[in-house]
């Protein structure tokens, strides 16, 4: 089958061609400009991409054309597929069509730390031998693309919020109908298509309604606009996950799945964290990734991992040998007076944790960058 895929250069989109690929498809795309690190991955793939306003952009006739939630009516690609009677779909339907009924899906949704946290994941499931497919919103520091097949049961997905397609605005999280379904924290973002956090705190419902019963809902205990999702009712089991806070006790913090600081940042920047489950100690992760929110992001991993029968002990190895993706905290250069990092945030709350990390890494005078590229800040949201 042809595949032609309209906003491929997006990073949900291009792993959708990654994987269509690997299914032995013909896939070519369209978009206006390519940046890395997906035009990289397009490049490696060999797939042939055109502009989106290229006339000639149909070549061959696709079998199928596959439309990117960046699309919308008026444009000249879309009035071609509508025109022509194209069979199209979006990204998402599609892949709930062709790649995911049959498999353990484990979701990972909310605001931030979307990406790190369903890399750690895919790594500690492939650390213990089970060979998951994936599709990931970047490139996994572990993996030398941003989606995969994968060969057994389990299918790792970066569960977005975001709208799925001009003709379809639900969120793109209500397709994958995950046995494992991490919520991970939720906050206002996506004003473009959002009115307020109680529309997107509705769209976190939807995704609840889609867990079976013998799924496994595991949640942020310290947000409380998850908690809010959570009275609008769930129908599977839920287990929740929490930084101790300084200070507290495990009785004062009550959470299935805990973590402790239990050392403090030494010279050679590691620290030692002991998790948690059920008010037992499992085991202690020495631990190199700055940051509390990633500390958090490697918990949630650990306790979605587990629901797919890999142990404490065989998650954290895994932990030890994770490499953050590119753009998270990605050091491009060292210097003996000088660190220079690249990284994605672009909520405000992503970027005081990404700022407050690198503080307490490096000390001394910190000089930000910032490009406002989301919808949210173009906007004056943020």
């Amino acid at each position: 089958m042809h595949l032609h895929i309209l906003g491929i250069g997006g990073t949900f989109m291009a792993g959708i061609a990654a994987i269509a690929r690997e299914l032995g498809h013909k896939v070519t795309g369209s978009d206006h400009v390519l940046y890395p690190p997906m035009s990289i991955q397009l490049q490696q793939l060999g797939i042939d991409v055109r502009d989106l306003d290229d006339s000639g952009q149909f070549f061959d006739h696709p079998d199928q054309v596959v439309i990117g939630n960046a699309l919308s009516r008026g444009q000249t690609a879309v009035e071609y597929v509508l025109n022509q009677r194209l069979d199209y779909l979006s990204g998402p339907e599609w892949l709930a069509r062709n790649v995911l009924p049959g498999r353990w899906v484990l979701a990972v949704a909310g605001t931030h730390g979307k990406t790190t946290t369903s890399s750690m994941l895919a790594w500690i499931l492939e650390h213990a031998g089970l060979q998951p497919g994936f599709l990931i919103g970047g490139i996994p520091g572990n993996f030398p693309c941003s989606a995969r097949l994968g060969h057994s049961p389990f299918f790792v997905i970066e569960a977005d919020e975001y709208d799925t397609a001009f003709f379809d605005k639900r969120s793109k999280f209500v397709h994958y109908c995950p046995q494992t379904a991490v919520l991970h924290n939720l906050e206002y973002d996506h004003a473009d298509i959002f009115d307020n956090v109680e529309a997107i705190i509705r769209q976190f419902h939807h995704l609840v309604r889609t867990v079976p019963g013998k799924g496994r809902i595991l949640v942020n205990g310290q947000d409380r606009n998850i908690a809010k999702v959570l009275t609008q009712g769930y129908w599977s089991e839920l287990q929740n996950y929490a930084v101790l806070p300084a200070g507290k006790s495990l009785a004062e913090q009550p959470a299935d799945w805990c973590l402790r600081h239990s050392s403090a940042v030494d010279e050679t920047l590691h620290e030692v964290l002991a998790v948690y489950y059920q008010q037992h100690c499992e085991v202690s992760l020495d631990w190199s990734i700055p940051g509390q929110h990633n500390a958090m992001n490697a918990l949630a991993a650990v306790a979605a991992a587990y629901h797919a029968g890999v142990s404490t002990g065989r998650a954290v190895k895994a932990l030890q040998q994770f490499v953050l993706p590119k753009r998270r905290l990605e050091l491009l250069l060292k210097h003996p007076d000088v660190h220079l990092y690249d990284d994605f945030a672009h909520h405000p709350t992503a970027i005081k944790y990404t700022l407050a990390c690198l503080k307490k890494r490096h000390g001394g005078r910190l000089l930000a960058l910032f490009e406002p590229r989301s919808n949210s800040m173009r906007m004056g949201v943020h």
